[in-house]
């Protein structure tokens, strides 16, 4: 049996769940773009993006006998991509902890987090505030931002994707918002 765009979800679900690890990986194909578009914005680090996103699909094989094949795939992978990238931006928090308490001498040799010098960008100062104003937002505001105005998903899809009501998810926007205009 040969595996085409054309087949549902649901149905590369189900011969996934017989077996079929060709219908995983056209899941796989089908979403992996769209997962590592979204982590890399929540994470801020391609490298780390990627892992997060392979964490996600290992996460979401094991789990696919818990899949309900009457809501969206898209969102149920979703979901664990942005568990995935909040669970490490907890443990980057931590790390950084660390890396500050470090001896000042050992501290020279730590790599810079600056933005890599072949990004060619017309206004960088300002794409630089811009981008540290909202990594510095709290998660829950960062998340509706980047998902609803980078992904361009609706109201309605952050919503599910967040587990939160479609208001809340007005709120943080405006919140995400009103932070950004405070913060300049």
């Amino acid at each position: 049996m040969t595996i085409g765009d054309e087949d549902s979800d649901a149905a590369l679900v189900s011969r996934t769940l017989t077996g079929d690890q060709r219908a995983f990986a056209a899941l796989v194909g089908r979403y992996k773009r769209y997962l590592y578009t979204i982590v890399v914005r929540l994470v801020g680090d391609p490298d780390d993006a990627l892992d997060l996103v392979q964490e996600a699909f290992v996460s979401a094989h094991t789990a696919l006998r818990r899949y309900d094949p009457d809501r969206p795939l898209r969102t149920w992978l979703a979901r664990i991509a942005l568990n995935k990238a909040r669970d490490w931006r907890r443990k980057e928090r931590v790390r950084a902890a660390l890396r500050a308490l470090l001896p000042i001498g050992e501290g020279q040799n730590v790599a810079d987090d600056s933005a890599l010098p072949d990004r060619q960008l017309a206004d960088r100062s300002e794409l630089t505030s811009i981008e540290r104003k909202i990594a510095g937002m709290p998660a829950r505001l960062r998340e509706v931002l980047l998902l609803r105005t980078m992904e361009e998903l609706t109201q309605a899809q952050v919503a599910e994707l967040l587990g939160i009501s479609e208001k809340a998810v007005e709120t943080r926007l405006y919140r995400a918002r009103r932070y950004l205009h405070d913060a300049g």
